[in-house]
């Protein structure tokens, strides 16, 4: 059996710490190299916004100097991206979530209002169809009663689809 070997720009240390061989003398330069240890030690088990990792780091009693320069150098090498967290989310979440969920999921995580909107213009093109098989999924046929009615349209509304998205989807009306 072969195995690959992979040459990464930083080394990566197991559970965020040091070794005692790779202890510098000046203590301040310890501390930051640990800093971004953790952060990239998070970073390897999921993506972080920036926001949600600066929030991480800073509950750790790191300065924020050394919080701020170790996500900058993270940035630069490309290793924390707000774009790749949405992008993650939304290929991960979209097909059973409505476009105002998958809003507060990432306003939740820190990403910029910018990004926020800019992501969601992309998804709402596609908001009925998600809604029609997320309903299809769960029921498959039109409501004959108000409350069977009445119960599809809050499993879609808690789903975080839009109110018209929903009528349109619990009447059975198809696309024009």
């Amino acid at each position: 059996m072969r195995t690959a070997t992979v040459s990464w720009p930083f080394k990566v240390i197991q559970g965020g710490g040091q070794s005692p061989a790779d202890t510098p003398t000046d203590k301040a330069q310890g501390k930051a190299t640990s800093v971004k240890a953790r952060a990239v030690s998070l970073l390897a088990q999921r993506e972080y916004s920036r926001q949600a990792l600066q929030d991480k780091l800073a509950s750790e009693e790191a300065s924020p100097e050394e919080v701020e320069q170790a996500l900058a150098q993270l940035e630069a090498k490309g290793l924390l991206d707000d774009t790749r967290v949405a992008e993650t989310l939304v290929n991960r979440r979209a097909g059973k979530l409505g476009g105002m969920r998958l809003r507060q999921e990432l306003q939740a995580k820190g990403v910029s209002p910018e990004l926020v909107a800019e992501t969601m213009a992309g998804l709402k093109d596609t908001e009925l169809a998600r809604a029609r098989a997320v309903w299809q999924k769960k029921y498959g046929h039109v409501a004959v009663d108000a409350a069977t009615r009445n119960r599809q349209a809050r499993f879609l509304a808690t789903r975080g689809f839009s109110s018209d998205v929903v009528k349109q989807v619990v009447a059975g009306v198809e696309d024009e």
